[in-house]
This record gives C-alpha cells, structure tokens and sequence, in this order.
C-alpha cells in the first residue's frame, strides 16, 4: 500500500452559503464552483482543487448532517503571504483571531474566524 496524506477532503460546514461563498472568495481571491451532491441532501461550493496534487480539496457544505462552531477542527489555506488574505479579512465579515504570527522553521499563521462562526488559519513562508 502506498502512503497517502492524512486529509483527502474536508468540509467547512456553514449556516449561509450564499454569505460564506462570499467571504471565502474576497479572503483567498478565488472563484468556488458549485458541486453537486449526489445524494441531493447537502448543498456544496467547492475551492478550486488538483486532487493529483499535494494537499486535499475541499467546501464549504450546508447540511443538516453539520453545522459551524469554534474548538475543533481548524483548516489551514496556504498562501504566498498570510498577510495579504489576513488583511481582507474583517472587510469581509470576518473576524481576525491572532494576527499573523511565527511558527518557526514551518513559516507563519494567521487564525481567523469566518461568518459563519468557524475558525481557520492562513499559513505561508514568509
């Protein structure tokens, strides 16, 4: 069996997707794409993914399987400078948790929370 990374997809569960769509796009610069559900219960918006490529895809989902909160999971989106997105955060509805900060050798993280109450992380290089 071959080794494969811990995460294959994750799920931003959400409250309002239309307002978090929102947020997500102005934060991170990006267009999410509509997925479709094949069991028509869950409405989804996925970020763009190369699901060859390292690190895993995912969306932010509005379900009644999951909702939004603080204290577990946090999803951490690279980017080229953490500050950038961190910047367009509370423009956006957010709010930031813990501005940018080191992390040693592994580069710098910006903690955020989102609008729908779910907290995430910016992560880079430099």
């Amino acid at each position: 069996m071959s080794k494969m990374n811990a995460v294959g997809w994750f799920d931003i569960y959400v409250n309002d997707l239309d307002r978090a769509v929102a947020f997500y796009e102005a934060v991170l610069g990006q267009k999410l794409e509509e997925l479709k559900d094949p069991t028509g219960q869950t409405k989804m918006m996925s970020f763009p993914a190369d699901m060859s490529a390292y690190g895993a895809g995912g969306a932010l989902t509005k379900s009644a399987h999951g909702s939004p909160g603080i204290g577990g999971t946090i999803v951490y989106f690279s980017t080229e400078d953490c500050s950038t997105e961190e910047a367009k955060v509370e423009e956006a509805g957010g709010k930031v948790v813990r501005p940018k900060f080191s992390i040693g050798e592994f580069g710098w993280v910006t903690l955020c929370q989102d609008t729908e109450g779910n907290m995430f992380g910016l992560s880079s290089m430099k």
